[in-house]
């Protein structure tokens, strides 16, 4: 089966599993999703879905966001892993939206890569699902799983990026990275996965999961 049979064939399982498609952060516009997705860094999505009702309750905007202290945001959002470095981010992005963008989240890769506390892969989840930009967000799972089914390398995640944008159609990416976060939890997981069950390891797994 060559790489674009591959791809073809996990495209199609991907969509019958998963035929809708929603982010697992709750947010309610770009701002609270850009802010949920930087506290997602390191995190899982439960317990960031946890922490952001209450942060939100006191400020879901930059303005308000600027108000509080980074030290109020740290306490809000230390469950969740890394807080002195996210809470320096949020408050730093939240003050820049404020004075370059007029309080509203930019529809720029560059606009969003120059953010406190902000990567490529953030700015890739927030321009696909906030924007509806074609992007292909590559988390742990993704890495895994592209390196599992003979998709990449996986020799970085750029690497990782550069090929699944290759072999899967544009219009499909923003749904795609999604259907393959949740089929990696679901089905494949890094530890305890048994490639003779999944149900796509076992059609197009890397002949070293089956020793």
């Amino acid at each position: 089966m060559t790489r674009a049979e591959k791809a073809a064939f996990i495209s199609s399982k991907l969509a019958e599993l998963y035929p809708r498609t929603t982010i697992p952060l709750d947010h309610e516009d770009p701002y609270t999703l850009l802010v949920a997705v930087v506290l997602s860094a390191q995190c899982t999505d439960k317990k960031v879905n946890e922490i952001t009702p209450l942060l939100f309750s006191k400020a879901r905007t930059p303005r308000e966001m600027v108000k509080l202290s980074v030290e109020e945001i740290q306490d809000i959002i230390r469950p969740c892993g890394l807080s002195p470095m996210k809470s320096k981010g949020i408050h730093g992005l939240s003050k820049i939206l404020l004075e370059e963008h007029g309080g509203q989240v930019p529809e720029s890769f560059a606009a969003l890569e120059a953010l406190p506390a902000v990567g490529h892969k953030t700015a890739s989840v927030v321009m696909s699902q906030a924007f509806g930009v074609p992007a292909f967000p590559v988390d742990t799972h993704i890495h895994r799983l592209a390196w599992r089914w003979t998709l990449s390398t996986g020799k970085s995640v750029e690497h990782t990026e550069a090929d699944l944008k290759q072999l899967f159609p544009e219009d499909s990416w923003n749904d795609l990275h999604l259907r393959i976060i949740y089929f990696g939890r679901e089905y494949c997981p890094a530890k305890g996965h048994d490639p003779w069950k999944c149900p796509i390891c076992s059609v197009v797994g890397r002949k070293e999961l089956f020793r």
